[in-house]
């Protein structure tokens, strides 16, 4: 996990009073917002999808960068205590670019799982700028370096998904050619490399051989959530159990730079209800909570 060089907050918060800031290009980052919302009922979340710029995965190294440092200091803004990188690609390409840009402690998808992997043959399924930017490769190289890590780039898997079409024929057709090579090299690991393709793990499971264990690197990210957040003096989640819970669409608030409503009925499936949904200018700091 990535943390900004400097001290910690020193004065101790009231439960629940950290916000949690997290960003993707789109809908993708649902998929770790969802699982925050689930392990921790009591921590308030603002989520940034630059809907304007979707998909991140075929852009240059240099716009990712450049968007990544204009999106963390539009969300240090609002005051977000910690900044989680609900994006792979500008996990790949720019989390220096974060971690300098935010001012607090920043939490990564691709270290996050990269340390529970458990296997030497690895498959990495994600965008091609996170494939060409090696990545996943040397972060499970630098826990496990024996493992041999194969990644492939899946252009099309993002704008099928923000669709909403999943039982497309062409999509079933493209997720077949990608997983081939992995078949083919003997994996029994695979890492769902973008926070998209949670919502493919039904096509991807019956195409994959039986024995193989697909990994969402929101659940490892979102595992070291907790401590960081108890350790900035928010009460671990255990010592919260007995006050009321908030609704997750009442602590959380969304916004994105492109359409709300059309964010708004595609979040329906990915988060169990329609959420609110503001349209932002990223040049204003003004607060969200």
């Amino acid at each position: 996990m990535a943390t900004p060089v400097g001290k910690s907050p020193a004065i101790p918060h009231p439960p629940g009073s950290l916000l949690v800031g997290l960003f993707d290009s789109g809908l993708g980052g649902l998929t770790v917002l969802r699982r925050v919302h689930e392990a921790y009922p009591h921590t308030r979340c603002l989520y940034l999808g630059d809907t304007a710029r979707v998909p991140y995965g075929q852009r240059s190294v240099e716009d990712i960068r450049a968007i990544a440092a204009e999106v963390v200091h539009w969300l240090r803004g609002q005051g977000v205590g910690v900044l989680v990188m609900a994006c792979n690609t500008s996990n790949a390409l720019a989390l220096d670019v974060a971690v300098a840009e935010a001012g607090v402690p920043v939490v990564g998808l691709i270290d996050s799982v990269a340390a529970q992997i458990q296997s030497d043959r690895v498959g990495v399924l994600a965008t091609p700028a996170t494939v060409a930017s090696g990545a996943y490769r040397r972060s499970i190289q630098a826990c496990r370096p024996q493992a041999q890590v194969l990644e492939v780039g899946c252009p099309a898997f993002v704008p099928w998904i923000e669709a909403g079409d999943l039982d497309a024929p062409g999509l079933r057709d493209a997720a077949q050619e990608y997983v081939a090579p992995l078949i083919a090299a003997g994996v029994d690991t695979v890492v769902l490399g973008c926070t998209h393709y949670p919502m493919l793990r039904p096509l991807l499971r019956s195409l994959l051989p039986a024995g193989v264990t697909l990994l969402d690197p929101a659940e490892a990210a979102v595992q070291r959530l907790g401590p960081l957040l108890a350790s900035l003096g928010d009460a671990p989640e255990a010592d919260l159990a007995l006050d009321a819970v908030i609704p997750a669409q009442q602590r959380s608030r969304l916004c994105v730079t492109g359409c709300p409503e059309a964010f708004a009925a595609g979040a329906s499936a990915w988060l169990g209800h329609r959420p609110t949904v503001n349209q932002v200018d990223l040049r204003s700091a003004g607060r969200a909570f």
